[in-house]
């Protein structure tokens, strides 16, 4: 099967199991894919290959949307992979690119120990801050929803 072939089986796919969005989100890429190895086998492509394109393709993007162009490749080869029910392994997952394009660690948030959220209710100076601040730490609300609040959701002291 030429990649061509392959392009329309999986725009094909595409239109009838994912949003219209997500269809457009592939279609430059997948454009310039069928541009540079048209009339070629899928399976011969290789990662150096496929590295090179992206390279070209997102070489003057954000990280984000390099990593992106990445996984829409990874998941176009894994599509054909499974459908065509081929014994190959998919050029997308070597090393080479597994590093090139891999996703940074998230961040871990801290979260602050019982004593410290006491003793910042306590310190403050206004008595609004102090209930907005132990609305957040007691009920759970966001700031958003603290400061949306109104006497008429308060009856006796419940929060309604």
């Amino acid at each position: 099967m030429t990649l061509k072939e392959a392009i329309t089986l999986f725009g094909y796919h595409q239109r009838s199991n994912l949003r219209a969005r997500t269809v457009r989100s592939y279609q430059p890429l997948l454009q310039r894919f069928e541009a540079e190895f048209g009339e070629r086998s899928f399976d011969s492509i290789g990662s150096d290959e496929i590295f090179q394109f992206l390279e070209t393709v997102t070489g003057d993007r954000c990280k984000s949307t390099r990593r992106l162009r990445y996984a829409q490749l990874k998941a176009f080869f894994n599509f054909l992979i499974d459908k065509c029910n081929l014994n190959m392994k998919n050029p997308c997952d070597t090393p080479l690119l597994s590093k090139a394009f891999k996703t940074p660690k998230p961040i871990a948030r801290r979260i602050l120990d019982r004593e410290i959220v006491e003793e910042l209710i306590y310190n403050t100076q206004t008595l609004r801050d102090r209930l907005i601040l132990e609305l957040q730490a007691r009920c759970g609300l966001r700031i958003g929803e603290s400061l949306k609040i109104k006497v008429s959701d308060v009856s006796d002291r419940k929060l309604v």
